[in-house]
This record gives C-alpha cells, sequence and structure tokens, in this order.
C-alpha cells in the first residue's frame, strides 16, 4: 500500500519502504531511527510525556528506535529543515560559548 510519510528527521520520502516500519528501520537519507516516537501518530509534544496513549511506560528519547507497541507512523512528522532564524541563533550561542 502507498504512503506519503516522510523522514521525521530530513523529510525524504519514506515511499519505497513498507509499513509497518521495523524496529530496526533507518531513514535511506539521513540514517535516523523510524520506529521512532517522533514518526508515531501518538506523539505529542505538548503532553507531558509527550504521548497521547494513556498510561503508557514512557519513552525518554523520542528520536531512537523503540518497542513500543503503541507505534503507528504518521505523515506529516517532518516540520521542515532548519531555518535562517535557528542557524542565526545557534551561531550566537557558539560565539557566546566560544566554539
Amino acid at each position: 500500500m502507498a504512503h506519503d510519510i516522510q523522514c521525521w528527521k530530513c523529510g525524504a520520502s519514506l515511499a519505497t519502504l513498507a509499513l509497518p516500519f521495523g524496529r530496526q528501520e533507518r531513514c535511506r537519507s539521513c540514517g535516523a531511527d523510524l520506529h521512532a516516537c517522533r514518526l508515531c501518530r501518538h506523539h505529542v509534544p505538548r503532553l507531558p510525556a509527550q504521548c497521547d496513549v494513556p498510561d503508557i511506560e514512557e519513552v525518554r528519547a523520542k528520536d531512537r528506535a523503540n518497542f513500543c507497541d503503541h507505534y503507528t507512523p504518521v505523515a506529516g512528522a517532518w516540520r521542515g529543515g532548519t531555518s535562517a532564524a535557528a542557524d542565526a541563533a545557534r551561531a550566537e550561542l557558539e560565539k557566546l560559548f566560544g566554539k
């Protein structure tokens, strides 16, 4: 079945990969783990555990592969690349901390 899911980290199309993604599946463009909270429909950053499934064991590393049985990949997890404002802020921090 075709899908329009993109990598949560780099935005690369994952249409050539079959669903469901396995725990060891990685993005072919950037190497990001795909069976991760950041690509799941239940990932809600504004919630305390960042997951809308009640009474679930919290996964601390939201960008790493996990064993969650509620994992459901979702289109729209990629929020876009770094913006010019983010790059400028990062450069200011690096100047401030001497990098």
